[in-house]
């Protein structure tokens, strides 16, 4: 499951994405557009700053914007960087693998072979949906129903 904290930057990113040019946006322009608590976004702002996906530029005219381009970024990274490995099981993951404390056989362990078809599963959905095409799922569902 997604943490709060996860879901608020893949929303924070979503924003920032639909900014055309070289635009800026405040925190607080970006907790507003989105209902998210200040505060609380200031801090994950900052640790995606840290690990690459957005820059900042500080003083008058200043705010965030994405590091590179929405098509480069995928929900995989940001839930990474957010919230940890992927995998469902420590030993099914492939970034963070922990054999289970009380594994007898990893190879012929049921619960191992169904999660990591899970962790597959969800790893080639995260890794392969950038925010760009998130958006552009949204606005085609948006066209579909309205």
């Amino acid at each position: 499951m997604l943490s709060q904290k996860c879901k608020y930057a893949l929303q924070a990113l979503l924003v920032l994405a639909r900014e055309k040019g070289d635009g800026l946006l405040l925190v607080s322009d970006i907790a507003e557009r989105e209902n998210l608590p200040k505060k609380f976004l200031e801090a994950i702002l900052l640790e995606l700053n840290r690990n690459g996906l957005v820059r900042s530029r500080r003083g008058r005219g200043g705010g965030y914007a994405l590091a590179k381009p929405a098509d480069l970024i995928t929900f995989g990274q940001v839930v990474r960087i957010m919230d940890g490995p992927l995998a469902p099981l420590s030993c099914v993951s492939v970034n963070y693998y922990r054999r289970c404390d009380d594994c007898k056989d990893e190879q012929t362990c049921a619960i191992r072979k169904v999660m990591r078809r899970v962790r597959d599963a969800i790893a080639n959905e995260m890794d392969g949906t950038s925010l760009a095409e998130a958006l552009s799922d949204s606005k085609a569902q948006a066209l579909l129903t309205s």
